[in-house]
């Protein structure tokens, strides 16, 4: 009688539970895509309709595919709600009300990423945040970053892209000229604009770099170092693309520098960007493993 009564008593709690779960899964589904349905389809948008982020598309994918590859992983975790979970959405919620009042894009896209940290805390704890802290960490290079810091990363760029590529053709013979971003030739003038600061190649490779890292590579110091290396590997190549419209327009035409080179010399450049952080990535594991060997 005893054990049949705990028995029948048991059961309902091991089925009570995951009903439970699955309400409040589903409730907080339905609320997140009510609230921000329309930032996701302006953020979209941006996507498509900006160059600079068009990597966006493929974001998510990626962060999926993570979440899918350490589902076995994640499976493992014990499920421990916190109700400290509810503090974090309503701190999104309030990030989503400011940056919708400031119009201020980037908080409100921002406040998403918190409201889904927020969720997972609540339904599953802190366990299941921090196996889950990758994907959604990585679910910030989604996002275009604010104007403000656009704007102070951009012009800098342009300098440095103008300057660089000046240096290089004075070193090969072309008479030049530069005031600022405009680099002047005897036939053409080549303004360094925005979309030739470097930046959209910057912000793909940088995006790639993490991924490719992620899935090639255990040790997180190399990690980190790959990411950095883009930085200045992005800033150098976008510069040599510009020295090479700058040789290319001296000797052939300002046509040169623009319609098809324009559009192929960037892949060309995306290219060699790519095959040199291969390369960089081949020196640091045989960094790593003379290491290991000596350790040994």
């Amino acid at each position: 009688m005893d054990r049949s009564a705990a028995t029948s008593i048991a059961a309902p709690r091991t089925v009570e539970q995951p009903v439970q779960w699955n309400v409040w899964a589903g409730v907080l589904i339905v609320l997140t895509v009510l609230l921000y349905g329309p930032i996701l389809g302006h953020l979209v948008q941006n996507w498509w309709q900006n160059p600079d982020y068009s990597q966006g598309f493929l974001v998510p994918v990626f962060a999926g595919y993570v979440l899918w590859r350490e589902r076995d992983r994640l499976a493992q975790i014990s499920l421990r709600p916190s109700n400290f979970g509810l503090v974090v959405m309503l701190g999104a919620i309030m990030l989503l009300l400011l940056g919708s009042l400031g119009s201020e894009l980037f908080t409100s896209r921002f406040s998403l990423l918190v409201l889904i940290a927020g969720i997972v805390l609540f339904l599953a704890g802190w366990k299941m945040l921090k196996g889950v802290s990758f994907a959604l960490a990585f679910l910030i290079l989604m996002i275009p970053i604010p104007v403000i810091i656009y704007n102070q990363i951009t012009f800098p760029l342009q300098l440095f892209a103008s300057r660089f590529a000046t240096f290089w053709l004075q070193l090969a013979n072309v008479p030049v000229l530069r005031e600022g971003n405009i680099i002047i030739l005897p036939n053409y003038q080549l303004e360094v604009v925005e979309a030739c600061s470097g930046i959209r190649s910057l912000m793909t490779l940088i995006t790639l770099a993490i991924a490719y890292s992620y899935l090639v590579e255990s040790r997180r110091w190399v990690r980190w170092v790959l990411v950095l290396l883009m930085v200045p590997i992005a800033i150098v190549s976008n510069s040599l693309r510009i020295f090479g419209a700058g040789i290319l327009t001296y000797h052939f035409g300002p046509s040169m520098a623009q319609g098809f080179f324009h559009e192929f010399s960037g892949w060309v450049i995306f290219v060699a960007a790519m095959l040199l952080m291969f390369a960089c990535h081949w020196v640091l594991r045989r960094i790593g493993g003379r290491k290991d060997t000596a350790n040994a």
